[in-house]
């Protein structure tokens, strides 16, 4: 048994207008038969280098996984949430330093470089994942048939409001959580939100992502078949419901 995995971003109709890049980032990275982990960044419309930020953001937390992963079980073991909230402070303390560093170059203020983020390490056993700001974390364990919203997005109270990794405040609005067992992930930016989450209770819309786990089991490498997930973040029925940058990871441990 082995994850599979597909991570794509979409520029929003809203930025092709305008001639600007897609200020989302994503990624993952499969360390070994049974660990995988993942990233979401989305970069703050008011940033000058909220694209720069995004893509930063997701390298460095993809490159610490992977220098950490070269001691023997170090990321195959489960942990508690209090264990998971130390290794993900370690990680979003590493990625503030890093934007802190790249706008110190640049001779900017890190808050040029403003995202999101939310970051996922899995193993079939256990599920440990953090968020700063909005978007979604939405999991299927192997026991259950319901799909579960990790976290609430972080609002604002005014619209398009929310916490950035560069905040003064991120590691203190950081949410965590640990979950036993996960057999499919979905993470995305705030694109999707309105699509994929009902707002009225917060609950994850199943026909949304059931097709989606559908097309995991279906395909035999999604990330080099992925004509129907570029075909879906791209598509006239979904860009009539946002013109946000639109950004999706899915994994399935199969």
């Amino acid at each position: 048994m082995v994850w599979k995995a597909v991570a794509r971003s979409q520029v929003g109709r809203i930025h092709q207008s305008q001639k600007l890049p897609c200020q989302d980032h994503c990624g993952y990275h499969i360390l070994s038969n049974d660990v995988i982990v993942g990233v979401v960044a989305d970069g703050a419309g008011s940033a000058k280098y909220s694209d720069e930020g995004s893509k930063l953001a997701v390298k460095t937390v993809l490159d610490y996984f992977k220098t950490i992963n070269l001691e023997p079980g170090k990321l195959s073991c489960s942990r508690s949430e209090e264990e998971t909230r130390e290794l993900l402070t370690e990680i979003v303390e590493n990625v503030i330093r890093q934007l802190q560093q790249t706008a110190e170059e640049k001779h900017c203020h890190i808050n040029d470089f403003a995202c999101t983020l939310l970051v996922l390490i899995a193993t079939p056993d256990w599920l440990g994942a953090m968020q700063v700001g909005d978007g979604f974390i939405v999991v299927r364990s192997q026991s259950s048939e319901d799909y579960q919203l990790l976290f609430t997005p972080d609002k604002g109270e005014f619209v398009n409001e929310t916490t950035f990794i560069t905040s003064t405040h991120a590691l203190e609005e950081m949410q965590v959580k640990v979950m036993s067992s996960p057999r499919f992930i979905a993470a995305a930016t705030d694109g999707l939100e309105k699509v994929a989450i009902r707002f009225i209770d917060w609950k994850p819309f199943s026909p949304f992502f059931k097709p989606f786990e559908e097309y995991l089991q279906e395909t035999g490498d999604p990330e080099q078949d992925d004509q129907y997930l570029l075909e879906f973040l791209d598509s006239e029925r979904l860009n009539a419901r946002t013109d946000d940058d639109k950004t999706l990871l899915l994994c399935l441990w199969e």
